[in-house]
């Protein structure tokens, strides 16, 4: 038994494990992104340059910022392991994208095209007046800045783990390197960069599915193992039901979505920054039409890695509990023999998995439906014990440290590379998940910066600054803002899935703020006064129905969009605000 349990601690330490090549891989690549975005920025002289490119960039630099931007690390990371442990549905969350970039393209593209705004917030105050656009740019700036904060922190956990560092020093060098060249090219840099980002990670995540179908048995293929993975519900991708407590059904997806990614794309500076550098409105459409075409088939692709993982961890033994800290936490306490006892139940468990699993290929290959639906239901059967011990342990972990994090999605895809994949793959694998971090949280902070900088710094404090003047505020606000997120993200690591919890806080905001720019484009009756107080109470509404947990998190953004147009309707009578022409 010693020897066994002996096995599986050298197991859980070795997939932590880096090679000198994979280590070459992971820092030449980082430096070499960065190394490109400030050769590419160089020679920015005012925050035309700074902010927005000198609105010059081609469609397809575009598009794939607005990509990287909104793939950050946590895509890469939390995805597959959502798929692992809860299977394909999440993809439904980006249904409503496509219809929503083209709206996008139609109204909100050529509108701050024409009226060249540096922000979205810029166009609220000649529509309505300054207090709706600064009550809209300070909604932005608390939303984004705590967002921005876990997107640093999930990479962050993978440096801490490989080098065996406290995830604080990690969070502080990721973010300090992404600080520096922001701070150094602005926009110019950030979107270069994301161009190389996206072409880096399009590759290694094509090598990394033909990887994990490579590493099943010779006879399971991939429709086999898609199979198999189905019979323990883990490719649930489509799901009708009406239920509003379910965070993700198509419903949820196509209404509940569309106005998530309306909001986001439409009045989110960090994604409005990446099409304001477009050349022109069709460069701006073309590259918010490339995204909403390829996002889904992206995603899917993403979480369809992380089946196939559910897949091989059917033929062999995968870690009970992915996160080591806790496990060694565990294994150093008082319940040891507990631990010990659920280790062996869960190996003995694998092993009769195993069986299950080889009987149920051998029915496909010779086409036994009878075979593969008792093979089938037996495995099944098997994961929901497997999910029994799972639930032990958790409550072990709990028992020692009532602290411990029991949500450890975040480590499961990670854990596979780095205990599979062969020396050199590793390291540009988890170099994607850098890159990925790297663009998203630059993008973060340009816009953060943009925002202080044209919706507050140069609209209230200094109306008639210099083009340098503007240009060292954009830069030292960008350090306020990346100091700012920092400290967020030191304290990130309570929020349980990484890729949940940046969904959530948007759902909580974003609703609002699209109903701000619903009412600008679409009810020219609604003027300042009513439009600022009803974006108040949506807030208090959306908060009141998170707190209450009444439904999943995406209808929120339908909640504080629709508030925000009835309470309009209902208080311009009373305020009888002004409607400005534009």
């Amino acid at each position: 038994m010693v020897g066994r349990l002996y096995s599986f601690h050298v197991l859980v330490h070795r997939i932590f494990f880096m090679s000198a090549i994979d280590w070459v891989v992971l820092f030449v690549t980082l430096l070499l992104i960065v190394a490109y975005g400030m050769y590419r920025s160089r020679g920015i002289k005012n925050i035309d340059g700074f902010l927005v490119g000198d609105r010059q960039l081609p469609w397809y630099n575009v598009g794939l910022s607005v990509m990287a931007t909104q793939a950050s690390a946590i895509t890469f990371l939390s995805a597959p392991g959502l798929a692992y442990s809860s299977g394909m549905s999440f993809v439904q969350f980006y249904f409503g994208l496509p219809l929503a970039m083209i709206i996008l393209c139609v109204t909100f593209v050529p509108i701050f095209h024409k009226m060249k705004v540096y922000t979205a917030y810029e166009f609220l105050e000649n529509r309505f007046d300054v207090n709706t656009r600064m009550l809209t740019a300070a909604l932005f700036l608390i939303q984004r800045g705590i967002s921005t904060g876990i997107t640093i922190f999930a990479p962050s956990i993978i440096l801490s783990t490989i080098l065996n560092l406290d995830v604080t020093y990690t969070t502080l060098i990721i973010g300090s390197v992404v600080i520096v060249y922001t701070v150094w090219g602005g926009t110019k840099a950030v979107s270069y960069t994301q161009l190389l980002q996206m072409g880096i990670i399009f590759v290694s995540l094509l090598a990394a599915g033909i990887m994990v179908v490579g590493y099943l048995p010779n006879e399971v293929g991939f429709a086999d193992a898609i199979h198999i993975a189905g019979k323990s519900g883990k490719t649930n991708a489509i799901d009708w039901s009406l239920d509003l407590n379910n965070q993700y059904t198509v419903w949820t997806g196509l209404i509940g979505g569309f106005f998530l990614q309306l909001s986001y794309f439409g009045t989110d500076q960090s994604q409005v920054g990446r099409y304001l550098t477009g050349s022109s409105v069709r460069d701006s459409r073309m590259g918010l039409l490339m995204n909403g075409l390829l996002k889904i088939p992206m995603q899917f692709c993403i979480l369809l890695i992380g089946v196939l993982v559910f897949t091989y961890y059917q033929f062999h033994t995968a870690p009970l509990f992915f996160n080591k800290v806790e496990v060694e936490k565990i294994q150093k306490s008082e319940y040891r023999q507990d631990y010990e006892k659920i280790i062996l139940a869960h190996e003995a468990l694998s092993a009769q998995k195993k069986s299950a699993v080889e009987e149920l290929t051998r029915g496909l290959r010779t086409e036994n439906s009878r075979q593969v639906d008792a093979a089938g239901t037996q495995l099944k059967d098997y994961n929901e014990h497997d999910k029994l011990l799972r639930t032990q342990m958790e409550e072990l972990l709990k028992k020692n440290d009532p602290k411990a994090d029991l949500n450890d999605n975040n480590y499961i895809f990670l854990s596979f590379v780095t205990s599979i994949f062969p020396k050199g793959l590793i390291g540009l694998l988890i170099a994607i998940i850098f890159l990925a971090s790297m663009g998203a949280t630059a993008s973060a902070i340009n816009s953060l910066s943009s925002t202080t900088v044209i919706d507050i710094y140069k609209r209230f404090i200094n109306k008639n600054g210099s083009d340098k003047g503007y240009l060292n505020a954009s830069r030292i606000f960008t350090l306020f803002w990346g100091v700012i997120s920092l400290i967020v993200a030191l304290f990130a690591g309570q929020l349980g899935n990484l890729l949940e919890a940046v969904n959530i806080l948007g759902s909580l905001f974003y609703g609002s703020i699209l109903g701000i720019f619903i009412v600008a484009f679409y009810v020219k009756s609604i003027g300042g006064k009513a439009v600022f107080w009803a974006a108040v109470l949506s807030e208090l509404v959306v908060f009141a129905i998170w707190k209450a947990d009444v439904m999943a998190y995406l209808w929120l953004n339908l909640v504080g969009c629709a508030c925000v147009v009835l309470f309009g309707l209902l208080l311009q009578p009373i305020f009888k605000s002004k409607v400005p022409a534009i």
